[in-house]
């Protein structure tokens, strides 16, 4: 019985680390409208600068042995920089063409984090990354829990940031900017000022989840940032509801369930020469559950919520 808590729990903080992802792209693609296929490079720049400010010195640059909520605000930050400049850049494209250009930044960060090896460790990646409440780690079920009840307040905290966002003012403007931006302009609102403070934001939290991700785990390296995570990102907010921070939430945790039952079966039923290959079964299981679950239901399990104000019900 303890060790099945102890496994639901680890289960459980992985798929809520994901859901900080997804609250991240919800903000940018279901509040704003932003197409953001580079998911996975500010992922890795969350982790790798929390990795570099906590971590002792070793082959890769930084080693400073910082607190653990130092390199998660320090990944934020850097995050949140890092898609500053880039959507200064790239945010006046639309559509299909910000699709093409984040995927390729994405594409980028990953091939400097697999290649400057004195900046981020190379392939061999950041090893012994400080893990919360490693003094429990002998004890499965304690350490487990202690970090899901980590994870789930960070998750809890934004989660509510972002609800009271979405009901405020500035959530308004960016769902008129998503709806009409003609119509938002003629009213005096700056629709790239707006589209580029949510692309910082939802990519800020993105950072954050990949710090999160990095310290749980203790170890980082770049193949870990490929686009599957960006895939999976959006299978889970699509799934969940766009729109929707609780769908955002539990879709991740729907998808994550589905991707470990599937990589577990798997694992059950093709012999290990057979399972790389087939575990791009994964994948199209997932694919089609999304286009199940869009058939019966278009807007995802919690559609997008009509929001007139924070101080009034809708």
């Amino acid at each position: 019985m303890m060790e099945v808590v102890a496994y639901l729990s680890f289960f459980l903080t992985t798929a809520l680390s994901y859901a900080l992802i997804c609250l991240g792209l919800n903000l940018q693609w279901g509040q704003t409208g932003l197409f953001n296929v580079g998911v996975a490079g500010f992922v890795a720049i969350g982790a790798y600068i929390s990795a570099m400010l906590t971590t002792p010195a070793g082959e890769h640059w930084g080693g400073y042995g910082l607190p653990i909520a130092v390199g998660w605000i320090g990944a934020m930050i850097g995050a949140g920089i890092a898609a500053a400049v880039i959507g200064a850049i790239t945010l006046r494209l639309r559509a299909d063409y910000l699709a093409i250009t984040t995927f390729g930044i994405a594409i980028v960060i990953q091939l400097f984090a697999l290649n400057a090896q004195s900046v981020t460790g190379g392939p061999f990646g950041i090893a012994f990354i400080p893990r919360p409440f490693n003094a429990l780690a002998e004890n499965p079920l304690a350490f487990n829990l202690a970090n899901l009840g980590l994870v789930a307040a960070v998750t809890l905290v934004v989660f509510l940031a972002l609800e009271r966002l979405v009901r405020s003012p500035w959530g308004r403007v960016l769902r008129a900017i998503r709806e009409d931006e003609t119509a938002a302009r003629a009213i005096g609102k700056n629709a790239n000022l707006f589209r580029l403070q949510a692309f910082v934001l939802g990519s800020a939290v993105m950072g954050l989840a990949g710090a999160v991700q990095g310290h749980f785990i203790g170890f980082i390296a770049p193949e870990n940032y490929l686009s599957a995570i960006t895939f999976q990102t959006w299978a889970m907010l699509i799934i969940g509801g766009s729109g929707n921070n609780k769908g955002a939430v539990l879709g991740a945790i729907v998808v994550w369930a589905l991707w470990s039952a599937s990589g577990a079966a798997m694992t059950e039923i093709f012999p290990p020469e057979q399972q790389a290959r087939a575990a791009a079964l994964q994948i199209v299981a997932i694919g089609v559950i999304m286009a199940a679950i869009l058939l019966l239901r278009p807007r995802g399990i919690f559609g997008e919520e009509v929001t007139v104000s924070r101080h009034l019900d809708p």
